[in-house]
């Protein structure tokens, strides 16, 4: 295992990895062929006695090797579920067949019953737990400050789960929130006697922010009157997690400093490694295709989107194809950082922006 103690930084993309921006389909394939050619030394080098070798990597986070092992660097610590004058979390299992768990933090000043926000959590897809201390305290923090229940999920974890594996973890714990609506459980009335579940929010950053509008998507294909006494009445999505195979301005341009969460090489990986096997990123999961002769009947969406993001267009770009589709956006861009500023707070700015977002959320929330 990786020995890493910090949040992990990337390097910029090597020059020869630019050129590939503006070269066509038949030239990278050659390039392709003579890199693995001058690259198979490299690549023996790295195998053991048993011809184990690294297929994916992204430095200081995630290794994958080809006999399906998988390594994740302990780059953030793991902290339990506590309880705090002002909140309470704890961690309840929500769906038996996979023992996958949520961590739901309720805030203990109020009298009132508050909104539900059902959060994902970032991480490519990849990386990442509801238990890291960094969605910990953001988490913690924002169901004080705005007032909400959250629901933080924990999703299995690409590649040895790829898409659509996290949407259906996400679509179990709607309805296990659903079936907790209807019974009235004892063992969980200490977080539910204090929800609205006709007040319900799903929301997340980068990957976690594409599985929410994913699990959107199939909670309104399943006719969202199924839901009921849930209602689904707004996306929070931060960052959210899109790409394709045309490249963006701000994915081609966008100079990333070295502590960035995010670069375009980490992103593809990401992608190959979440995607089914033998898909590319125009996949509708990784760039999502609308129909705008066809109102959508998505509830309305506030996109959080960072400026310095290799994202920022993709973010941008969703935001107009939904408005054409007839879905209510609202969209805040936040200026001076880049991904995942509001969990890492790598930039002398991520404080006051992290601040300015939970006000955008809290304005969103309680004004649907």
């Amino acid at each position: 295992m990786f020995s890493i103690l910090q949040v992990p930084t990337f390097q910029l993309l090597p020059r020869e990895a630019k050129a590939l921006l503006n070269m066509d389909g038949a030239q990278v394939s050659n390039l392709r062929s003579m890199k693995l050619q001058n690259e198979s030394f490299n690549i023996d080098k790295r195998k053991d006695q048993h011809g184990i070798v690294v297929v994916e990597e992204i430095e200081g986070l995630i290794k994958v090797y080809n006999n399906g092992h998988v390594e994740r660097a302990p780059i953030v610590p793991n902290v339990p579920p506590v309880s705090l004058p002002d909140i309470t979390s704890k961690d309840v299992i929500f769906h038996n067949p996979t023992n996958l768990w949520s961590r739901i933090y309720v805030p203990n000043t109020s009298r009132n019953k508050l909104p539900l926000l059902v959060y994902f959590h970032g991480g490519g897809f990849s990386v990442g737990s509801a238990a890291w201390k960094c969605y910990h305290d953001f988490l913690s923090t924002l169901a004080s400050k705005i007032g909400v229940v959250v629901m933080s999920v924990n999703y299995r974890l690409a590649p040895e789960n790829r898409l659509p594996a996290a949407y259906d973890d996400g679509f179990h714990a709607i309805m296990w929130l659903k079936n907790q609506a209807m019974v009235n459980s004892k063992e969980q009335y200490w977080w539910s006697s204090k929800c609205n579940f006709s007040n319900m929010f799903l929301s997340g950053d980068s990957a976690g922010a594409n599985i929410a509008y994913h699990v959107s998507i199939r909670l309104n294909s399943n006719n969202n009157n199924n839901l009921k006494p849930l209602c689904l009445k707004g996306l929070i999505l931060i960052q959210p997690f899109f790409g394709g195979e045309s490249r963006t301005h701000s994915e081609k341009y966008s100079v990333q400093p070295s502590y960035s969460a995010l670069n375009l090489s980490a992103s593809d990986t990401y992608w190959r490694m979440a995607l089914p096997v033998g898909s590319n990123r125009d996949h509708p999961w990784c760039r999502p295709r609308f129909n705008s002769n066809n109102n959508m009947k998505l509830p309305s969406v506030l996109i959080c989107i960072s400026e310095m993001d290799i994202l920022k267009d993709r973010n941008l770009e969703i935001c107009s194809v939904l408005a054409d589709a007839g879905v209510k956006v609202e969209k805040q861009v936040y200026k001076g950082v880049g991904h995942a500023f509001h969990i890492l707070h790598n930039s002398p700015l991520s404080h006051p922006r992290t601040q300015d977002m939970m006000s955008h959320m809290k304005a969103f929330i309680h004004n649907q």
